[in-house]
């Protein structure tokens, strides 16, 4: 197949933008020449000025989570206990449970509580998740199932002045009570993950880095390519605690195949800006993993053979990580491993520039910039000089790479890249906009897989386009092209490994033959 008169950008510094691409079978066999025209009887698809990016991949997503997510009750956005009440009122019931997410209630007059729930959901048990994942809101129903038993190591269990659970769980409480008593099966996992992969093609997003480990997602991930197929690649993580026992069967990062790798081991060092719980100098916030106990993790894993992610939100934090990494770096740099904090979202400025230094990727949000920066200013005023600091990490030398956080954010590799850009995602102006990254950073930070060894692997590719045909001004034009016409950027077709994963009819038309879905 040969895709001719559009502009293919590589993101390959030696040769960054072409304007036509040879693709024999599963691989790019390179600008169109005398050779590639020679091949037997190409097909030829005139992209008519459209751009051609290699396709994105989502560093940091919950994907069975975030699959399983399209049909709990949406909580996004609502302002108050009134309104969360009514969409829970008129969201339609199936199952035993009735599952949300997406609440905030910083702004609430009213906070969220079992009493509240328990008017619109009756005896049927309810579990709803706040935006960040790290809080739940329990009704009646769903409290009983614990008979009391609630409070673990790490976790935060609210009370009244009675001494009794308002309904609010929060970190490891939270988990362990999803964990325990209202963990969705691996049948609804499995069938809500294909239906994702159907809406994952669409947006262009041909490979993930997926934080679910911990709850199955690799068995899920097996089951739906015996089935169908995956039509994205996953580079899996798996939990801290699960390692002595990759370790006994001699396991190292990267077991798998094309399409599905277990690569990396996930932690977490605190918790989160909206539940207020992530871990701040001052000495607020929930500390899960201490920097030491971090250091002991990074040391077996590298004696294994294994890479380290790690959550961290608030400026102790990361320091703490930081300092875990330095203090064994002797021990994994020479092996070649890329660890990872994921997130950094609130940083001291005297950290910034360690992550360049020793050689850590940062695996940020971009679109959790504008999404809280009233909290943000809110509860972390007095540190907003290194708090979502996109632009002077990468700019220190940093590794950035870009993700979802999906279902905390959807996952839309677009939505991320225009909000790193325009540091905005609603009316009001730009958002600390001198950590605005260009677009072309952003493209980088979101296209290829960074922190995979595999880097600079170009077999993936998604053809975009704009209505206008305009989408080559993306990089160059960005006010234009991400600002007045931001919602007409729409992914049209996706390509993993070549074969046709996603295509929309409009695209192309008669001139993209059968024959070309090889």
């Amino acid at each position: 197949m040969i895709l001719e008169n559009g502009v293919v950008r590589t993101m390959d510094p030696s040769l960054p933008v072409a304007r036509s691409l040879a693709i024999a079978g599963e691989r790019i066999a390179g600008g169109v020449g005398a050779h590639e025209t020679a091949l037997p009887t190409p097909d030829v698809v005139d992209l008519g000025g459209r751009c051609v990016v290699p396709g994105f991949t989502d560093s940091h997503v919950h994907f069975p989570t975030w699959s399983l997510s399209q049909r709990d009750v949406k909580l996004d956005g609502v302002t108050s206990l009134a309104e969360a009440l009514a969409r829970v009122r008129a969201h339609p019931r199936s199952g035993s449970w009735i599952r949300g997410t997406g609440w905030r209630s910083a702004e609430w007059a009213e906070q969220p509580a079992k009493e509240a729930l328990d008017e619109v959901t009756g005896e049927t048990p309810t579990v709803l998740w706040s935006k960040d994942y790290h809080s739940l809101w329990l009704n009646s129903a769903a409290l009983a199932r614990a008979g009391g038993d609630l409070e673990v190591e790490g976790g935060v269990v609210e009370r009244n002045e009675s001494g009794e659970p308002t309904g609010i769980l929060r970190e490891e409480s939270a988990w362990q009570f999803r964990a325990r008593f209202a963990m969705p099966s691996e049948d609804e996992f499995v069938d809500a993950t294909r239906e994702g992969l159907r809406i994952a093609a669409s947006r262009g997003v041909t490979a993930i880095h997926d934080k679910d480990g911990w709850l199955g997602a690799p068995g899920i991930f097996q089951r739906v390519a015996e089935r169908d197929g995956l039509t994205l690649r996953v580079w899996q993580s798996v939990p801290f605690d699960r390692l002595a026992e990759l370790e006994a069967l001699g396991l190292h990062a990267g077991i798998g195949d094309d399409y599905l790798r277990i690569g990396y081991l996930k932690g977490f060092m605190d918790g989160t800006l909206g539940s207020q719980t992530a871990w701040l100098l001052d000495g607020s916030g929930v500390c899960i993993t201490s920097g030491e106990e971090l250091a002991g993790v990074i040391r077996a894993g590298a004696r294994a053979g294994w890479p380290v992610a790690v959550h961290a939100i608030g400026d102790r934090a990361n320091r703490e990580a930081l300092d875990a990494f330095e203090a064994t770096r002797q021990e994994w740099a020479p092996l070649g491993l890329r660890h990872r904090v994921e997130h950094a979202q609130c940083l001291a400025p005297e950290d910034l520039a360690r992550f360049g230094a020793l050689g850590v990727a940062c695996s940020v949000q971009f679109s959790h910039a504008p999404s809280d920066r009233d909290l943000a200013e809110r509860f972390w005023g007095g540190r907003l000089e290194g708090t979502y600091a996109f632009r002077s990490l990468w700019d220190s030398g940093a590794l950035v790479a870009n993700g979802s956080d999906a279902p905390v954010e959807e996952l839309d590799p677009l939505a991320g890249i225009r909000a790193g850009v325009l540091r905005t995602i609603d009316e009001r102006p730009a958002w600390r906009p001198e950590e605005a990254v260009t677009v072309e950073q952003a493209l980088v930070a979101v296209p290829t897989e960074q922190v995979v060894p595999e880097r600079g692997d170009l077999r993936r590719l998604a053809v975009d386009a704009v209505d206008d045909g305009q989408t080559h001004r993306l990089v160059g034009d960005a006010q234009h092209v991400l600002g007045e016409r931001r919602r007409r950027l729409r992914q049209r077709r996706t390509k993993q490994l070549f074969r046709v994963a996603h295509c929309h009819r409009r695209l192309l038309g008669k001139r993209f033959t059968k024959s070309s879905t090889r």
